[in-house]
């Protein structure tokens, strides 16, 4: 690779600086599994109703319970969902602090939830 002439060499220090900040590739596998639009709506929608059985996330994503199951499987296999057997059904919540905290970014709340943050959330190291 070709490097052009520096212009500021504090600037491109202060860049490469930025470079050793910890945990980059774990922060762009986070982003890569965000960029799904249907992986990130199924989120939206266990943050919105915690303990939310496949079936019921199928609907109301307009789904099928196939790719719902696929899109948990994935997000399971990462530690950012959780699965409580009850019964015959399975229950799905966010397990993943940093998730958590990220959809609040873009904008979910709980106002309509009926939750609040007493939910059991750990920070996942992906």
């Amino acid at each position: 690779m070709t490097v052009d002439a520096v212009f500021d060499s504090d600037d491109v220090r202060r860049a490469a600086a930025a470079l050793r900040t910890p945990d980059i590739a774990r922060w762009a596998d986070r982003f890569e599994l965000l960029s799904d639009v249907n992986r990130l709506r199924l989120l939206m929608c266990l943050h919105h109703a915690p303990g939310i059985c496949v079936t019921d996330l199928a609907a109301a994503l307009e789904m099928t319970g196939t790719a719902v199951s696929h899109a948990l499987r994935l997000l399971r296999n990462r530690g950012w969902v959780t699965a409580e057997r009850e019964g015959r059904l399975v229950r799905y919540r966010l397990a993943d602090t940093t998730v958590h905290e990220l959809l609040h970014s873009i904008g979910a709340t709980h106002e309509q939830a009926g939750h609040s943050h007493t939910h059991r959330h750990r920070t996942v190291r992906s």
